[in-house]
């Protein structure tokens, strides 16, 4: 069991499985909906119980996917890509320690020029 929460603890979540490692996303929507860099880690929406649903927000980002977040504190909490049945929950707003560790960084082709990847980790670009 791993938990996690928003930073005001209004939208609170329990993970029933075991964390697969996070994934970084560095596409211009991730970054500015984070505020940086976007990582998250894949959880089957039947692992995933979520407390405070009225104060979680889902913002439509495209037309395949929606955000979740903290209407109270802002936290950027979910993604999900429709239709799939899996949801990524943000690595930031798990409890530590999560016994994972980053595995890839995605859409690098767009990521901001202010910061360098020198991790040595698998770099891709989806498209």
């Amino acid at each position: 069991m791993h938990t996690g929460r928003c930073e005001c603890g209004a939208v609170r979540f329990e993970i029933a499985a075991a964390l697969v490692s996070p994934v970084a996303c560095h596409c211009s929507q991730c970054r500015r909906t984070s505020g940086h860099v976007w990582a998250g880690t894949l959880v089957a929406d039947a692992d995933l119980r979520i407390e405070g649903q009225a104060a979680l927000r889902w913002y439509r980002s495209s037309t395949m996917a929606q955000r979740g977040f903290c209407g109270t504190c802002g936290s950027s909490l979910f993604y999900r890509m429709d239709g799939e049945g899996k949801i990524s929950v943000g690595a930031g707003a798990l409890d530590t320690p999560t016994g994972t560790r980053l595995a890839k960084h995605i859409f690098v082709g767009d990521k901001a020029d202010y910061y360098d990847i020198a991790d040595g980790l698998p770099m891709l670009d989806p498209f």
